[in-house]
C-alpha cells in the first residue's frame, strides 16, 4: 500500500531539511556566508583551536564534504580574507589551512547563529533524542 506524502519519513525530512537549510541560510547571510563556507570555516577555525593545521583533505573529511569542491570553497574564504592556504613543508603538493585574525573573528559569530538556528528549530525534540537519532542516520557515533 503507497504512503500518502505526510506519511513518508523521507519525503518529512526532505521538507525538514529544506526548511532547516533556509533557516541556516537566513542566519549566515548578513556574515556573508554559504551555508558550506561555514561548515568548512567552522572545521578549520575548530581544528585551529585545537592545535592542527589541517590539509585540505583533513578538512574535507572533518566536514564530509567532496575533496574538489571543498579546494574551490576554501579558496573563496581564501579570497575574502577568512583563511589562508600555506603550502605544507613536508608535501608541497598540499595546502596547509590557517584561520585568519578575521575568520577568528566571524567563525564563532557565525557559529552562534548557527547554534541560535538550531535550537529553535529542534526545541520541539529533547536534544539527546535529536543527536541520537540524527547520529544514527547519519551514522555516526553519538
Amino acid at each position: 500500500m503507497a504512503l500518502s506524502p505526510g506519511d513518508s519519513p523521507g519525503f518529512l525530512l526532505w521538507h525538514a531539511t529544506l526548511r532547516w537549510q533556509r533557516d541556516i541560510a537566513a542566519a549566515l547571510g548578513p556574515l556573508d556566508l554559504t551555508h558550506v563556507q561555514f561548515v568548512l570555516l567552522a572545521c578549520t577555525w575548530w581544528m585551529n583551536k585545537h592545535g592542527e593545521h589541517p590539509n585540505q583533505l583533513a578538512v574535507a573529511r572533518q566536514a564530509g564534504t567532496d575533496v574538489k569542491m571543498t579546494s574551490q570553497v576554501l579558496r573563496a574564504l581564501e579570497a575574502k580574507g577568512l583563511i589562508e592556504r600555506e603550502v605544507d613543508p613536508a608535501d608541497t603538493r598540499a595546502k596547509r589551512l590557517r584561520v585568519t585574525a578575521t575568520g577568528a573573528e566571524v567563525a564563532p559569530r557565525a557559529i552562534a547563529a548557527v547554534e541560535a538556528v538550531d535550537g529553535s528549530f529542534f526545541q520541539p525534540v529533547a536534544r539527546d533524542e535529536a543527536v541520537t537519532l540524527l547520529s544514527r542516520l547519519a551514522r555516526l557515533e553519538p
